[in-house]
């Protein structure tokens, strides 16, 4: 039996309850034309604006009008480290120590500095395995990294499939394919939380699986970085990626995060590309050593870092610490549980949720499949106020951030999009 209840005023309840209530204050939601505040379920896209980022950026901006140069040394927050400011909070965040995290660059960048060091294929061991509805950005870097080494793409890609009629994919088919071609297979790169069905991997097991044939294992956690519990360095993956703009709120296209496991740390005879920012800190600027390399995830870096994106990560990470990550993970799982109870209440007849039932194998976001819809319906629900996301060929995703979704949103998202099928 659920413990939820129908109706608004239970809705209401589990709002006047809810310990983090207040901080969807702290965000700039979006409003129609009249002023009323739309229901925003798209954070697996585009994180929402917390209220203190202008702060955040402002102070750089200000800096930089009165230091200048004298900024990267004497500014509140010195540009010159600035990156090591969100290495905790993010270790945090993803579940790994601070020596294998650090933010640079975007994330398919990232995902092939990644591969210039973790993918080594020889004639017999090259191909790539990817989770055959990878994101379309996944599935072109890796292309052409196969391509880049003179290989055929289409024969080098292995994909894992679901099975006829199926939506979500079984790991009795991984290991299936390991077994068949694992000693041709050089590396395993799997998003952690799929895109379109949302369903959430386990790392740990992909990644035992891909060592014991002998393969490298890295994973794109784009739609689970702040939004699942990663545990990175307990999976034991070689390498992960992720961006900061779905649920790290860190604003459109800002700055990536990489993973790098500690046993890599200090290994100097990784093939990788270098610039003088993964060079010796003590030495850096005396610009004529030889080079110098930094250990831990650091050691990828290239450039000096975009100080007014790293603001508005900085912003969105002190909250994320304030917060507290267990808290949000468990009104993250409350929330979305409350957000299924509703939807099956509509019928499984008119509403599929092809999102996984586990709360465990999920984050917030539910893929909703519904019954001879088309984007018509998205459309709809658009022009009620609901921004959401529309993926083909018949899927909306929502995602109720619990930073900043309420109880009520999910209620009033459910009763517009019954009144809409009715």
């Amino acid at each position: 039996m659920s413990a939820f209840k129908l109706g608004l005023n239970f809705a209401l309840e589990l709002d006047k309850n809810d310990a983090l209530a207040p901080y969807r204050n702290q965000f700039h939601i979006p409003k129609n034309n009249n002023g009323t505040p739309l229901i925003y379920m798209t954070g697996n896209s585009l994180g929402l604006q917390p209220k203190t980022t202008q702060a955040y950026i402002n102070q750089e901006l200000q800096d930089w009008a009165t230091l200048g140069v004298e900024g990267h040394f004497e500014a509140k927050n010195p540009w010159l480290p600035y990156h090591e400011f969100l290495t905790n909070s993010m270790a945090n965040i993803v579940g790994a120590k601070p020596i294998e995290v650090v933010v640079m660059n975007t994330l398919t960048t990232n995902l092939h500095l990644m591969m210039v060091s973790f993918y080594k294929p020889t004639k017999k061991r090259y191909k790539i395995l990817i989770e055959s509805d990878a994101f379309p950005s996944d599935k072109y870097a890796v292309e052409s990294q196969l391509r880049h080494h003179g290989f055929n793409h289409k024969d080098g890609l292995v994909l894992w499939k679901p099975r006829q009629n199926e939506e979500l994919l079984r790991y009795e088919d991984l290991e299936a394919i390991l077994n068949q071609q694992g000693d041709e297979i050089a590396l395993i790169m799997i998003g952690g939380v799929n895109y379109y069905t949302g369903q959430y991997f386990d790392l740990k097991r992909i990644t035992k699986l891909g060592h014991k044939h002998g393969c490298k294992v890295g994973f794109d956690c784009a739609h689970g970085a702040g939004n699942v519990a990663l545990n990175l360095h307990d999976s034991n993956a070689d390498f992960a990626v992720w961006c900061t703009y779905k649920y790290l709120n860190a604003g459109p296209g800002s700055l990536a995060g990489c993973f790098v496991h500690e046993r890599h740390a200090y290994n100097t005879n990784l093939n990788r590309f270098t610039g003088w920012w993964s060079h010796n800190k003590q030495t850096r600027f005396t610009m004529r050593d030889e080079f110098n390399q930094l250990p831990g995830a650091e050691g990828w870096q290239l450039s000096n870092p975009p100080i007014l994106s790293m603001a508005a990560i900085k912003a969105s990470l002190d909250m994320f610490q304030n917060v507290g990550f267990d808290k949000l993970l468990e009104k993250s799982k409350k929330l979305t549980a409350y957000f299924e109870f509703l939807l099956k209440n509509l019928g499984e007849d008119v509403i599929r949720i092809i999102t996984p039932e586990n709360p465990n194998e999920r984050g917030c976001q539910l893929s909703i499949q519904v019954k001879n819809a088309d984007k018509t319906l998205h459309k709809k629900l658009t022009k009620a106020g609901v921004i959401s996301d529309w993926r083909e060929p018949d899927v909306i995703r929502c995602a109720p951030v619990p930073l900043y979704n309420s109880f009520q949103d999910v209620y009033k998202l459910v009763e517009k999009l019954k009144a809409i099928l009715s």
